[in-house]
C-alpha cells in the first residue's frame, strides 16, 4: 500500500523554526498531561509515551522535570485541548490540535493562518473521518510474517504490518500503543524506531502543486508560529 513511514504529520518536534520553541510546547504538553492524569510516568502511560517523545526530540532533562514540578502545585495554568479541521490551498484535509490556556487567543491565530493562505476552516468532523486515528511504529526490517506473528502472540490487535523497501510499519488502534511496543521491544532487543507516534493517517491524498505549494508553506509557517498549536495533521502531497 506504499504507506511505510509516511506519517504526514507537521509536530511540535518537526516544524519548529527555534529549539527553545519545541521545549515550549514540551513543556506545556507535559505539563497539562502530568496535571490531569498524574505526574508519575509509570501510572500515567500517556505521560511516559510524551517523555519518552520529548527525550527522542533532545528536550533538556530540566525542562521535563520543571514541567513535573509545575504540575504537582496547588496553582497553575488551565490548559484545554481544542481541534479545528478544514481544508488547506488546493483542496487538501487539515486537523490542528491545540492545547490552550485562552481560546480567544487560539481561535484567532488559527483562523488567520487560514484566512491568509486562502484556506477555508471548517466545523468539528469536517475531516476528520477522512483521517484514521493509529499508532504508528517505523523500523528497518523484511520480514513481516515474523513481526505480525510476535504481536498477535502478545495479543495485540494489529491494523497492518506492511514492508517497504526494508523498511517496516506497524499500525495498531492507539489503545493498543504500550502492548505493541512493549512486544515489539521483547521480540526484537536491538529494534530502533524510527517512527513511534499516535497519529492521525489520511484515508487519501491530494495533491497539490504551483502557487499552492507556496500556499502550503505559508500556512504551515503561519501554523507552526501559533502559540497554541502542537500537532498539524493533513493528506497534502506536493506535487514538484
Amino acid at each position: 500500500m506504499g504507506r511505510a513511514f509516511v506519517v504526514r504529520q507537521v509536530s511540535m518536534e518537526k516544524t519548529a523554526a527555534a529549539k527553545s520553541k519545541v521545549n515550549s510546547k514540551y513543556g506545556k504538553a507535559i505539563y497539562a498531561c502530568a496535571k490531569s492524569g498524574g505526574a508519575d510516568p509509570i501510572a500515567n502511560l500517556s505521560l511516559q509515551q510524551l517523555i519518552d517523545k520529548a527525550k527522542r526530540d533532545q528536550v533538556p532533562a530540566h525542562v521535563i522535570q520543571k514541567a513535573l514540578d509545575k504540575s504537582v502545585g496547588a496553582a497553575g495554568e488551565d490548559f484545554s485541548p481544542a481541534r479545528y479541521e478544514g481544508f488547506g490551498p488546493g483542496g487538501f484535509m487539515v486537523i490542528v490540535d491545540c492545547l490552550t490556556d485562552n481560546p480567544k487567543r487560539t481561535i484567532q491565530d488559527v483562523r488567520n493562518a487560514f484566512t491568509k493562505s486562502k484556506s477555508k476552516i471548517g466545523g468539528p468532523g469536517t475531516v476528520a473521518h477522512m483521517f484514521d486515528h493509529q499508532a504508528v511504529f517505523g523500523f528497518s526490517g523484511n520480514d513481516d510474517e515474523v513481526i505480525l506473528e510476535a504481536l498477535m502472540m502478545a495479543d495485540v490487535d494489529v491494523t497492518d504490518v506492511e514492508v517497504e523497501e526494508g523498511k517496516v510499519s506497524v499500525f495498531v488502534p492507539p489503545t493498543e500503543y504500550f502492548k505493541a511496543k512493549t512486544a515489539l521491544t521483547d521480540a526484537f532487543s536491538n529494534i530502533k524506531f524510527e517512527v513511534d507516534e499516535i497519529t492521525f493517517i489520511p484515508q487519501t491524498d491530494t495533491e497539490i502543486s504551483g502557487d499552492d505549494v507556496i500556499l502550503f508553506e505559508k500556512f504551515m509557517n503561519l501554523l507552526d508560529n501559533a502559540e497554541d498549536v502542537q500537532n498539524i495533521y493533513h493528506n497534502a502531497v506536493i506535487k514538484r
